[in-house]
Order: structure tokens, then sequence, then C-alpha cells
């Protein structure tokens, strides 16, 4: 019998507090290039031994050029390594982003949406992805006169990473809170937050930890479970929703800010279906953002084979 994939959130930190000192430390002292020198038997040591982690990257690059094709041939080893390499670049640009040191200007922003909104002094739900480099909404904060951004994670290190962050960038605007499930005392907090013109960012692509309610989409071609959480929030909260990604472009980034939904709705009789629909449009979107992007993806786990202990139609 074949065992069943792990969750994502047993596989392991792909960074940790002790590792960013020290790749900050690098990268301060030494600057970029001796940092990726230094990285590239890492990047080729971790594509060899982590199984799960390249058999997830061949197997989702293998489904987007299936779908979308926008690599000139079918890809291969060539094209898993490149997958890591790129999120090895692109942890360094989290790293700088984090203590406000990568440069503002390689990072070409969309915020009309997002200024026009804060005008008419609301908040909103921003659902993510692991896209890219999140991480440069530090960028967007000190852009954008005002804005705050509490990101929920599904890590037990939020409370280290909140006070490296304040530590590296006390100006920090950006706060990390640790979450395993949605209760009314949280719902509570954010919704004050919503109310003084905050966002709240959360994840789109990853099933709670300890599994949680899903809904499948179709993502690349084949069904991908996704999580409810961001749309039952954003409807608990009454606010608008957002998109956000932050994608390579150029020698630098392009991050877009952009309406999902004025208002979530989840009627009780039509809820599976809501949720599924809202899961679609999202996933329509995710497709959108690998397509100009290909490499930026960073889920390196089995994402269409996910355990799930609960659908939204239980």
């Amino acid at each position: 019998m074949t065992a069943a994939p792990a969750h994502w959130a047993t596989l392991g930190e792909t960074t940790f507090v002790a590792g960013i000192r020290f790749l900050c430390a690098i990268e301060r002292l030494l600057g970029r290039w001796p940092f990726r020198l230094c990285l590239a038997p890492v990047v080729l040591c971790h594509w060899v031994f982590n199984a799960t982690a390249r058999r997830a990257s061949r197997q989702y690059l293998t489904r987007l050029h299936a779908h979308v094709a926008p690599f000139p041939q079918a890809p291969g080893i060539g094209t898993s390594l490149r997958h890591f390499a790129w999120f090895a670049e692109t942890l360094l640009d989290k790293i700088l982003a984090s203590h406000g040191r990568y440069p503002a200007d390689k990072v070409r922003i969309d915020s009309q949406v997002m200024v026009a909104h804060m005008v008419r002094g609301q908040g909103g739900v921003i659902v993510t992805a692991h896209l890219g480099c999140l991480e440069l909404c530090q960028v967007l904060v000190d852009t954008v006169p005002g804005v705050r951004v509490t990101a929920l994670v599904h890590t037990a290190h939020a409370e280290d990473f909140n006070r490296l962050l304040k530590r590296l960038n006390p100006a920090s605007r950006v706060e990390l809170m640790q979450v395993t499930s949605l209760d009314a005392s949280l719902a509570m907090r954010l919704g004050e937050r919503i109310a003084a013109g905050e966002f709240i960012a959360i994840a789109g692509d990853r099933v709670p930890v300890g599994g949680g309610r899903t809904v499948a989409a179709p993502f690349l071609g084949h069904p991908a479970p996704f999580p409810v959480g961001p749309y039952v929030l954003a409807a608990a909260l009454g606010c608008s929703m957002f998109t956000l990604a932050c994608l390579h472009e150029g020698d630098g980034y392009r991050m877009a800010f952009q309406p999902f939904a004025e208002r979530v709705l989840l009627p009780r009789a039509t809820r599976t279906s809501a949720l599924r629909t809202y899961a679609t449009q999202y996933a329509t979107w995710l497709e959108e953002q690998v397509r100009r992007s290909p490499l930026d993806w960073f889920n390196f786990f089995p994402f269409w084979d996910q355990v799930t202990h609960d659908t939204a139609s239980h």
C-alpha cells in the first residue's frame, strides 16, 4: 500500500531564524555573488537528497508546461534545478526585504486599488500565495503611507520572526501572526484591525495545519484541494477581499494588488457551492501568476495530493 503523502507542515521549515541570521551575515560581509557561490552546492545537494521536493517541483513544472507551455521545451532535470536555484536566489531577496535593504527602486508596485480603498478608511483581507517575494510588502507599506499588514502564518516560529524583523527593521509595519484555526476571539481581534483600516493577509494555496476544510478546484488541468479559510474569514469580517502577488520582472519585482471580491457571501443553503466558486476564482488567478513567472511558485510538496481530514461539504 502506498503511504499517504505527508502534510506540508511536517516537511520542516524551509528557513529558520538561525539560518536567516547566517545568510544575512554572508550577504552583508561578502556580497551577493559570494552568497550565490556558497549556495550553489547547497541547492544541488538539496535537489539530490530531498526527494519529496524534487518530485513536487517536477510534477508542478510538467503540469504547468502541459497546461500553458511557458518553456521552449518540456521541463526536465535542468528546469527543476533552475526552480530550486530560483528559490534560493529569492530567499536572499526575502532576507534583504525583511530588514529594509532591498532596493525600493527595483520594486514596481500597482497600488492604485489599495490607495483608493484606504481613502475610504477601509481595510480588507488579502489572499496571497507562495509566489515570488511577498516579504517585499515592506516596500509596499513604506511606499503607501499608513498601510499596515498582518500576515497570518501556520508556523510556530512567528513570534521569533517578529522579534527578528523588529531588530532588523524597527519601523516595520508588517506583522506575522501564528494561527492554527479561526475562532471567535481571533475573529474579533482581526475585525478590530480591519475596522482600523489594516489589511489581513492569508495564503490561499496551503491546506491548514491538522487538515481543515477544503474544496477541490481545477489547477493546471488537475483538481487540487484549496483551503476555504480565506473566504470564511472575509465573509465573517464582512470586508472586501483582494489578491497580492510579487513576481520577478526584469532585474527586480512587480507587486500587484488587485480586487477579488467586494464582499464574500456564503449563503447557508449554497455555502459549499459558493466556497468552491471562490476557490476556483483563486485557482484561476494563481494560474495567471505562474504563467507570467513559471519558476516563482515555491510549494515544494505534493500539492495535488495533500492530505485533508475535512471538506467544506461535511
